[in-house]
């Protein structure tokens, strides 16, 4: 597992375990209010309809026996809906996991069935007052209306590295690159593009060399994208279609290092005739540059990497071991 999964896992981890304790202590509660009336289909419902008012965010609460049946009806905020009395669920995520010595076990996020969105099912056992398992209490939780307020996570920044097709590599050898209208007038190309974000409030741009075109955002609109054809890109003119901006003082990237950067880009399209760059971006709020080659393999390295021609991205050669 490579930082980015194991940071990006240890993010879920913590999720769950908040989510976890939240949904503890009602579904003992509600698996101790059933245990007295176990298999009295009505009197379950109404004891799972009064846990539900201290669970608002839950979708669905019901009663499985120990094949996983359900022995009620799904209780929901809208009333009994009786259409699932009798389901088997034992094939279902939920209940193929592993429930641990506390009885309790909240499932890993997965589609539901009808709604197709992502959902959580917790699941307690039910025990008579002997110890002995009675069955299980579902509660069914949508993603989206769980009361977490989420930490945003935070892409790591390292190298990484992502194969491409496969297709794409296995003849990588047998193509060489052509000269595009790009290359052809690259200086004033990215002259252009280290105005616009130095000075224009281009927050995020990629180069796509070898079709001719630039796709650029803005501070000032950033849901939208700009397209850039090669004329729009070798006319300096365009800088007057966006305002000045100050250059942002939380970028990652500082604005003396854009220009570096950019011919970087320049070197990795003209390093190789047949490992070359096909498409470069930089975004310089999170301070990454992204690598597209010929061999359809990708990199992301933080600026300062890439600009450090000793780090193993240069000695490793463009496809690297993503090609």
């Amino acid at each position: 597992m490579n930082q980015q999964q194991s940071t990006l896992q240890e993010s879920i981890a913590r999720q769950h375990e908040l989510l976890s304790g939240m949904l503890t202590d009602p579904l003992k509660r509600a698996a101790l209010a059933c245990s007295k009336v176990w298999g009295d289909r009505r009197q379950m419902d109404e004891a799972l309809i009064q846990i539900l008012q201290i669970m608002p965010y839950c979708k669905f609460l019901y009663a499985l026996d120990t094949n996983s049946i359900q022995i009620s009806d799904n209780v929901s905020h809208q009333g009994l809906i009786e259409k699932d009395f009798g389901r088997d669920r034992s094939q279902r995520p939920y209940m193929n996991e592993v429930v641990p010595s506390s009885d309790f076990v909240l499932s890993g996020a997965y589609i539901s069935l009808r709604a197709r969105r992502p959902s959580l099912t917790a699941v307690q056992i039910v025990r008579d007052a002997q110890g002995n398992a009675l069955g299980f209490i579902g509660a069914d939780f949508d993603l989206r209306a769980l009361p977490l307020t989420r930490d945003l996570y935070e892409e790591p920044r390292q190298w990484q590295q992502i194969r491409g097709d496969p297709s794409i590599r296995g003849s990588v050898f047998a193509q060489t690159r052509i000269d595009s209208n790009m290359d052809q007038q690259i200086d004033t190309v990215l002259g252009v593009i280290e105005e616009l974000i130095v000075d224009h409030g281009v927050f995020h741009a990629k180069l796509h060399f070898s079709s001719n075109r630039a796709v650029i955002w803005l501070r000032d609109d950033p849901y939208r994208y700009r397209l850039l054809d090669i004329d729009a890109l070798t006319d300096p003119n365009i800088c007057l279609v966006y305002p000045t901006s100050a250059y942002p003082k939380d970028a990652v990237i500082p604005a003396k290092k854009i220009r570096p950067i950019l011919d970087g880009l320049r070197q990795l399209r003209y390093m190789d005739e047949t490992l070359y760059l096909r498409a470069g971006a930089l975004n310089i709020f999170n301070g990454i540059v992204n690598l597209t080659f010929s061999c359809d393999g990708a990199h992301y390295l933080p600026y300062d990497e890439f600009l450090n021609k000793e780090h193993a991205f240069w000695s490793s050669g463009p496809g690297g071991d993503a090609s």
